[in-house]
């Protein structure tokens, strides 16, 4: 197998300025995610995508390689994931390495852990499917929110379930926004990654993050150092701190 993890990196975010390498917990954030897939063993290569020669450097010293800057219609605020894996992709390819299993590992993913990394390969080979990504369930019943009304009083989304009780809903899973397994082909046929051919990874909520404002950023640094802390944590839960 030629399996290579892609780590997208742009040095262009706005709400947390210079976001893929402010220090995290101790190390640049992108580290943490360098870090898991080393660990995980999965990898022949570890390559970042970025049009950021300050990130790229950051990159190198982490362990990971940069064989090529990302063009810059591929680092604006509107690139979507699939774009820029497809692009790194292709690279490889004309550079003479056709890999058959691909990982997109977010830069901004310090709770990505090797085993969750190992199970996803597992579970993509084993089920045949496209992909095989993290979720994790949401902390409240989905068919229970509410929205704010131009009035400004409440409205149930689904007043249907306005007496149904919480455990009798069914319960709803979110994108975990960490990792992404997926075969070559399915990235560079652009096939969707939230549909029937993809299999969850199904991680605990304690162990999902999302890191877009600063108050994000505080919360999980807290939440981080929370867990480094618990010394019962199983290993296939624990950070990894190496």
């Amino acid at each position: 197998m030629n399996n290579i993890a892609i780590i997208p990196a742009r040095g262009g975010s706005k709400r947390i300025p210079r976001k893929n390498i402010k220090v995290f917990c101790g190390k640049p954030i992108m580290a943490w995610s360098i870090s898991a897939a080393i660990s995980s063993n999965c990898f022949d290569r570890i390559i970042v995508s970025t049009d950021d020669q300050e990130i790229a450097d950051v990159a190198q010293e982490w362990g990971a390689e940069v064989p090529f800057i990302r063009p810059a219609d591929l680092a604006d605020d509107y690139t979507d994931t699939l774009s820029v894996i497809n692009h790194a992709i292709r690279q490889l390819m004309l550079d003479g390495q056709a890999p058959e299993f691909v990982c997109c590992i977010y830069a901004t993913a310090p709770f990505v852990t090797f085993t969750d990394l190992a199970t996803g390969l597992q579970s993509l080979i084993q089920h045949s499917s496209d992909y095989a990504f993290s979720i994790t369930s949401f902390p409240f019943p989905i068919q229970r929110a509410l929205r704010l009304t131009d009035e400004g009083r409440v409205a149930m989304f689904y007043p249907e379930h306005q007496a149904t009780r919480s455990q009798d809903l069914e319960k709803a899973y979110h994108d975990a926004g960490q990792f992404y397994w997926g075969r070559a082909q399915a990235f560079l046929d652009r096939r969707p990654i939230f549909s029937s051919n993809s299999v969850p990874i199904v991680l605990p909520k304690y162990q999902v993050q999302d890191i877009d404002t600063p108050e994000d950023w505080q919360q999980a640094e807290l939440l981080f150092k929370t867990l480094q802390q618990i010394s019962n944590l199983s290993p296939s839960t624990q950070p990894y701190s190496g």
